[in-house]
């Protein structure tokens, strides 16, 4: 038996945003960018660990929002067309650079890179990144997870059960539709827990969930081993908790590896570098400036972005060794160090944005690789599972309950509910109420007024993304984040004001089953009042 156990948990989420009504749209380009830079390369790197035999247990959440776009025709098309466009700007790049040593090098690596990312998307996936994640789910190293429906913030949704219920429920079966199979666990979104949400994953038998580092050190009573091995709630589901020390040195840009002055520059794009007649045709048809995901430019130190210089690939993956290593390095001597102080192997929980890797820290998907590449060789402390592997070995735990919480700044609700954005919160809870009321007034809907009801549970749903009130928090695509908001909420209450009166606009609600259209199976009456 080895001395102890590491988990890496990606969570890998975007809000629902399709909008067909337009040839291009930025927001759309969110889902484009993480796919290039970190979903694709992380098939990639699940391929290559496979053909080698290297056991690389590990734990990914794929949430519902993410998985529709994932299936969603329309997102397919795009993609592939997002991918053949900046093909197209690498071809205008090489004759560009010419033969300049410091950027000829750069723009081959994109091209062969982005080139096997089409070949891959288009052949082996058959357009579909669900079919890939599944495939190696199957093999059992990579465990899937899911998450709420919209990644609805379930602890601020709470005063109404039955939004809660929805948003796991419809989570679950999400999961269930694309993957062939039950979810085991649930990422709660935002790892925002408070006491009885254990209650509704029962229900779905979904067997664990993670919280916050200090949810777990304050649960009731206390964990003999702290964040170092997993409790039972008294529902039978168990709770992880987050390592503080393994995740800062990874997702810190300042105290972790992503800092290092070798790595690429995120911020220096050629959207920005480049004559704007040149680039024209690559930015938006406003004829506003964006990112291409085409960066030239490392770290290089505390500068201007004028100043940053040029990326050397094979000098960032002599980093990655040697930080994969230092890793490595780190885990063993944290595992030893519990191991002696409890007496028995205790589990090191890393979760993480699935994004960081690739799109934010560019060589991170690299990073997890050769990590995993050194663990299975280098090594003989730890063991890397997934965390359903780890509950087989280990199934005897404490029971207790986590204290209430996030990983949000300061481990609460703020980020979420705050001046900014808590005017939405109560336009939340009504149309909770009214669509609760609404199942209760038709409960065997048929034809179109059950395609209305089905359509209300979707724009309800897509209010409660917690995404909106974090980009309106942290000033990001605010303008964006209000309206999806706003619009939602006016959706819904125009198509319940329809369902009562029964005088329903089929046309406009075609319209909205086509734009809003994650959840093709979701049932209304999952609402149902509870008793």
């Amino acid at each position: 038996m080895p001395q102890g156990y590491f988990a890496l948990v990606l969570h890998a989420h975007l809000p629902f945003v399709k909008h067909p009504e337009y040839p291009d749209f930025l927001e759309e380009d969110w889902f484009f960018e993480a796919a290039v830079e970190t979903y694709l390369p992380l098939l990639e790197m699940f391929e290559r660990l496979e053909a080698d035999g290297i056991p690389y247990g590990m734990t990914m959440v794929v949430t519902p929002s993410l998985a529709a776009m994932m299936s969603d025709p329309h997102h397919q098309q795009r993609l592939r067309r997002y991918i053949e466009k900046s093909l197209v700007l690498l071809e205008r790049e090489k004759a560009f650079v010419g033969d300049d040593p410091n950027f000829a090098p750069v723009v081959e690596f994109y091209r062969d890179r982005l080139s096997r990312y089409l070949d891959a998307f288009v052949n082996r996936y058959h357009f579909s990144l669900i079919e890939g994640l599944r495939h190696f789910d199957n093999l059992g190293h990579l465990e899937l997870i899911t998450c709420a429906a919209t990644h609805g913030l379930l602890p601020v949704l709470l005063s109404q059960p039955e939004a809660v219920r929805a948003q796991i429920s419809v989570g679950a079966s999400e999961f269930e539709r694309h993957f062939g199979r039950r979810p085991r666990g649930i990422w709660l979104p935002e790892c925002a827990y408070t006491e009885g949400i254990e209650n509704f994953l029962a229900d779905e038998d979904i067997r664990f969930f993670i919280v916050d580092t200090h949810c777990m050190q304050l649960a009731n009573p206390s964990p003999v081993f702290g964040n170092f091995a997993p409790i039972y709630t008294p529902s039978g589901v168990a709770a992880f908790g987050r390592d503080v020390e393994s995740s800062k040195q990874v997702w810190s840009s300042k105290e972790g590896y992503p800092g290092d002055v070798n790595y690429r520059e995120f911020y220096r794009d050629v959207g920005y570098d480049r004559p704007f007649e040149y680039i024209r045709d690559f930015v938006q048809p406003t004829g506003l400036r964006k990112q291409t995901g085409l960066k030239y430019y490392r770290i290089t130190g505390d500068v201007d972005l004028s100043q940053k210089q040029p990326y050397n690939r094979q000098a960032a993956m002599e980093r990655i060794d040697a930080h994969a290593g230092n890793f490595m390095f780190n885990r063993e001597l944290q595992i030893k160090h519990l191991n002696g102080q409890f007496g028995r192997p205790p589990i090191v929980v890393a979760p993480y944005d699935a994004e960081l890797f690739g799109h934010w820290w560019f060589e991170g998907t690299d990073f997890i690789e050769m990590f995993f590449r050194k663990s299975a060789y280098d090594q003989d402390v730890y063991e890397c599972v997934n965390l359903s592997g780890y509950l087989q070995k280990m199934p005897l735990q404490q029971v207790s309950t986590p204290a209430t919480g996030s990983w949000g700044d300061k481990g609460y609700f703020e980020v979420w509910v705050n001046d900014k954005n808590d005017y939405a919160i109560n336009h939340l809870h009504q149309c909770a109420i009214q669509m609760i009321d609404l199942v209760d007034q038709f409960p065997d809907a048929q034809g179109v007024q059950l395609r209305a009801l089905n359509q209300c549970a979707r724009e309800l749903l897509l209010a409660q993304s917690s995404d909106w009130p974090f980009i309106i928090t942290t000033d990001t695509m605010v303008d964006y984040a209000h309206r999806r908001i706003r619009e939602h909420v006016l959706r819904f209450l125009r198509l319940a004001d329809q369902i009562r009166r029964h005088q329903i606009d089929e046309k406009w609600l075609g319209h909205l089953e086509h734009r809003d259209s994650p959840f093709p199976d979701i049932d209304y009456r999952i609402y149902k009042r509870m008793s």
